[in-house]
């Protein structure tokens, strides 16, 4: 594996003349209507629950019956409002009530998941952004954070394939935004989840490292710190790409990123420290309330047995199944496809913090922050199908039908995203 993936030249250009280089343009072009198509299937799994949910509602007023599911909304008039309820489902009840109200000035002893205080897990960078998007935007809140994250996933996407075709060029390039389009992790970029930002802000510091812009680097990924915890990925790959930097060139410019990198982490933990008047305050709720600790990947194999021996009798389960060995795939893809030290790092470090936990642990979303697996896969493959094209277009299918299949299954409660 390289460094960075790309040959040293003596005179670097600067970052303006990359990106004026870089066909950026044409790669958006071939990504928006790969990227639109997958909105449109994350958007069918909406419709398919927004449907059974107004079929529910309609049997129970024809028979004055109270409703049997307490998702089901009387009188919506339009399949309009379930689908958003389907899209600020899970964390985005929590990330939009930061949104709304802040965070807690108070933390109750022995807080539960079921107070409102519980918000104070997330990280603020998402909702602030989302609070500013409202102030732009019309229709209200929730559609303006909606309306952000689906653009940031465009641009996440985009984004993939400037980091694809820096190192891999053209048809790896295009072939990955296809790919993660469709990725049925990908449906979070439609969701009020904050993925969508992270993994911009992921990408964007991945190409400031190869390119040895050490200052924007560090820039982007103390953002990434502040938007998510598995943000602090970027911190081993900021290291990393420092270690070879200096090893190689004594070029000690490079410990700019190391120390920038983790500075969201450590402001956001010393502000809700101040805020709530308790030091660790984010600790003890993401103890208390959300039960994490850690199994060091064990929970993942003890779900992925259960979902073999027992198939089918927790969805739950048989996503972390798949979430595993689809993670064990793409790592071996990786692998063989020598990514970059930087990169390898970074998408190690994501599926380290996915397995860790006791509670949630191997799921499609995490797997998609882990994006640089499925840049190494794509060029694995491309290595490859000359011999054998027929794999491309069902792996694409596959991925369109699960991304469609994922979104459904969360919009009715069935599994934990």
């Amino acid at each position: 594996m390289s460094e960075v993936g790309t040959e040293q030249v003596v005179e670097r250009p600067s970052w303006r003349e990359r990106l004026t280089a870089t066909t950026w343009w044409p790669l958006f072009l071939h990504t928006l209507p790969a990227y639109v198509l997958s909105r449109l299937c994350v958007l069918a799994g909406a419709a398919v629950v927004a449907a059974e949910l107004r079929v529910d509602a309609n049997i129970a007023e024809e028979r004055g019956l109270p409703l049997t599911d307490p998702h089901s909304t009387q009188n919506t008039g339009s399949a309009v409002r379930p689908i958003l309820e389907v899209l600020l489902s899970w964390d985005g009840k929590w990330y939009m009530d930061i949104v709304r109200s802040g965070y807690p000035r108070t933390i109750p002893a022995d807080v539960t998941y079921f107070m409102n205080e519980a918000r104070a897990a997330f990280f603020p960078l998402f909702p602030m952004l989302g609070r500013a998007a409202d102030v732009v935007l019309p229709g209200g809140d929730s559609l303006a954070v909606l309306v952000m994250n689906n653009v940031l996933g465009l641009v996440a996407i985009v984004l993939f394939a400037v980091l694809a075709h820096r190192l891999y060029g053209e048809r790896v390039a295009r072939r990955t935004a296809t790919l993660s389009a469709l990725f049925p992790g990908s449906f979070v970029l439609s969701f009020a989840y904050s993925e969508a930002l992270m993994v911009v802000l992921a990408a964007a510091c991945l190409l400031m490292l190869i390119d040895h812009e050490w200052t924007a680097a560090g820039v982007f990924a103390a953002l990434a710190t502040a938007t998510r915890p598995n943000g602090l990925a970027l911190v081993l790959a900021c290291g990393v790409a420092a270690w070879f930097a200096v090893r190689d060139r004594r070029d000690w410019s490079a410990l700019v990123s190391v120390a920038l990198a983790p500075i969201g982490f450590v402001v956001f933990q010393i502000w809700l420290g101040q805020h709530t008047g308790e030091a660790g305050a984010w600790f003890r709720v993401q103890r208390e309330a959300w039960d994490e600790g850690a199994s060091f990947g064990l929970t993942a194999i003890r779900n992925s047995v259960e979902a073999i021996w027992q198939p089918m009798t927790s969805p739950t389960d048989t996503i972390t199944a798949l979430s595993f060995a689809a993670t064990i795939a793409l790592l071996i893809m990786s692998w063989k496809a020598r990514l970059p030290w930087v990169l390898t790092v970074y998408s190690w470090a994501i599926v380290l913090l996915m397995l860790a936990p006791a509670t949630v642990t191997a799921r499609p979303r995490f797997l998609f922050t882990a994006f640089p697996l499925i840049i190494g896969a794509v060029r694995w493959y491309d290595d490859r199908s000359e011999h054998d094209e027929t794999v491309w277009p069902l792996t694409l299918a596959a991925c369109g039908a699960g991304l469609a299949a994922l979104t459904g299954l969360y919009g009715v409660f069935g599994a934990i995203p």
